[in-house]
């Protein structure tokens, strides 16, 4: 079968090769890969700064955003075949950390955790995979390729239970979000922030185009320029750029007792000046948290299968800019200033 491999940390190296069909210790389910969306994360492994092969092996299978159809099951198993479904891309470390043992693989603490196509795991651009029970999430079926959306839509499933777990800390009653970021992450945030009736705010570099059209489409309300020109103190504020000098921004207009989230990875070596002081004075008297949040877990999958069942097709549909066949794989990581989420179809979805 095919598949789209790299040398880990080392640029230049992606192709698409023919290599063996899935160990059957990969699981017991058997899944056609139907479309693999593609993110910064492959972005970074492909240019050589990311990236782990599996133990005894040069090459690492790519993707970790996936939608398949299931082709065998046991008879037990909580999918069948035709099923559409998404595999969880992290794996608990085998010591296991106290966190992995109760399946919170999100939180692992030795860092032992294994990724599927990121970390000593092949991914998921390949014609077939296999996957045991525990790592597959079913999809609903009308969403169609739309369900390649379900991974990314999981982290900000995770961002937003973290963000209302701190804010129980006290009476929590939030009424304004801000969203940094326009990517696909950052407008599946906002699609969550609608869904759960919220004033939502989004900021980005763009004045107009795909990414506005789609924040106004959401029933939310774009901004550009700096997070302090908006005027906004929201209770909400989750990060989606990694821009040191936006993260600042934000930290600085959080409203009294808010959340802040940050989702974005920044590529350090930057410095800014800042007035350290007030920030703390800002934060400690105003009662503001700030967390970070990464990955996910299995009941965010199943929160973002339901946020995304529960959305407009037409309205998801416009994240997905840009379809690349797999055989023009390399078509998939040329930036387009219009690009929102790019796809690469492994193969086609048809309804059955």
């Amino acid at each position: 079968m095919k598949a789209l491999s790299v040398v880990p940390q080392q640029a230049g190296s992606a192709a698409l090769l023919d290599v063996d069909e899935p160990p059957v210790s990969d699981g017991p389910i058997v899944v056609e890969t139907l479309a693999v969306g593609i993110c910064g994360t492959d972005i970074e492994i492909l240019s050589g700064a990311y990236g782990w092969s599996p133990p005894g092996r040069e090459r690492l299978v790519l993707g970790h955003e996936s939608l398949g159809r299931v082709l065998e099951a046991p008879h037990d198993s909580p999918v069948a075949a035709g099923d559409l479904v998404v595999g969880i891309v992290r794996r608990p470390d085998p010591v296991p950390c106290a966190n992995c043992a109760v399946m919170e693989w999100d939180f692992c603490r030795n860092g032992l955790y294994t990724e599927r196509g990121i970390k000593a795991h092949d991914g998921y651009l390949s014609e077939r995979y296999r996957i045991t029970s525990d790592f597959v999430v079913k999809v609903d079926a009308g969403l169609g390729q739309l369900g390649v959306l379900l991974e990314p839509t999981s982290v900000v499933a995770k961002a937003w239970e973290e963000i209302e777990r701190i804010g129980s800390r006290a009476h929590w009653a939030p009424h304004s979000v801000l969203v940094t970021g326009a990517g696909p992450i950052g407008l599946l945030a906002a699609l969550l922030g609608v869904q759960r009736g919220l004033d939502v705010h989004v900021l980005d570099r763009m004045s107009d185009g795909v990414k506005p059209d789609l924040v106004r489409a959401l029933g939310a309300t774009y901004h550009s320029g700096r997070v302090g020109d908006t005027g906004l103190e929201p209770d909400v504020i989750i990060e989606c750029t990694g821009v040191s000098s936006v993260i600042l921004d934000a930290m600085t207009n959080v409203g009294v007792g808010g959340v802040m989230c940050l989702t974005g990875v920044s590529s350090g070596g930057h410095e800014i000046n800042f007035d350290e002081g007030a920030l703390n004075r800002n934060m400690v008297l105003e009662n503001v948290a700030v967390v970070g949040s990464v990955n996910a877990n299995r009941r965010h999958y199943e929160a973002a299968a339901s946020a995304l069942a529960a959305a407009n097709r037409d309205w998801l549909s416009r994240l997905v800019t840009r379809r690349v066949a797999l055989e023009d794989w390399s078509d998939a990581l040329t930036r387009h200033d219009d690009d929102v989420k790019v796809v690469i179809e492994v193969q086609p979805v048809v309804a059955r």
